[in-house]
């Protein structure tokens, strides 16, 4: 079985976000640069599944500039055998992903399709039920226990009530959540393997997918700063604030 992982180049979640000055969007230039997350925990599952016999290749694709090939080589240091880069802009919707991935799954035939259940820049969480719906595949998300059985997948997903345990059948998309699995850091020597496994580049335009923005950014802004605590001497005191002041009682 093969195995497929979107993986996406975002702001390092370290790094403090600055907006632009002209408020159009965030600043990237001279930024640090890192995958998504959730995308790293995806992989690391991936790999999981191949070290216990039940995935025979595990592919990254990543889609957007020439940068992107570098979170591509940190997905096979980590051990993905080979990767994918669609060539298209960084700002790329949700949707324009998902039917790129769908061009992607026609070409390679997964078996399953590993993605992070959002990225940490937008935080839309939509292209893993958007390419299963396109694909008409089976879904789990936000999975936090993932089972492969034959033709079958056992997922445990973490809903508000607690944990939902589902079967699903193969071929299906599974959205990771974080309490998954802990992402393994890449040695030395597979960076350096790396550099030598294929990764093949292709054009979005070439696959036959618009991927016009839909959605126009009016305006980017950084949240207000959050207001300074008060103590009150007594429970009288705090009704009182939260009737008059918040106004939330």
């Amino acid at each position: 079985m093969k195995v497929l992982v979107p993986v996406k180049r975002v702001i390092d979640y370290n790094v403090k976000v600055r907006v632009k000055a002209d408020q159009s969007g965030v600043e990237l230039a001279n930024v640090k640069m890192a995958m998504n997350p959730f995308d790293e925990i995806a992989v690391e599952q991936a790999l999981r599944l191949k070290e216990a016999g039940k995935a025979e290749e595990i592919i990254a694709v990543s889609i957007g500039p020439t940068q992107n090939q570098e979170t591509i080589r940190t997905a096979l240091a980590m051990g993905a055998d080979r990767g994918i880069h669609i060539e298209a802009p960084q700002d790329i919707e949700p949707l324009a992903v998902a039917k790129l991935l769908k061009a992607v799954v026609v070409q390679e035939n997964p078996g399953l399709v590993l993605v992070g259940k959002q990225a940490i820049d937008d935080d839309c969480n939509q292209t893993g039920q958007m390419l299963a719906a396109l694909l008409g595949w089976s879904q789990g998300t936000f999975v936090s226990g993932l089972e492969i059985t034959g033709e079958k997948a056992i997922v445990i997903r973490e809903v508000d009530g607690g944990l939902e345990h589902i079967e699903i059948t193969m071929p299906a998309i599974v959205t990771v959540d974080l309490r998954l699995n802990e992402p393994r850091y890449a040695s030395l020597p597979n960076i350096m393997k790396a550099k030598k496994k294929p990764l093949d580049s292709q054009n979005a335009t070439d696959l036959g997918v618009d991927i016009a923005p839909r959605l126009t950014i009016l305006k980017v802004e950084e949240p207000e700063t959050r207001a300074a605590g008060v103590k009150v001497a007594n429970v009288k005191e705090l009704v009182s604030k939260l009737k008059d002041e918040a106004k939330v009682i």
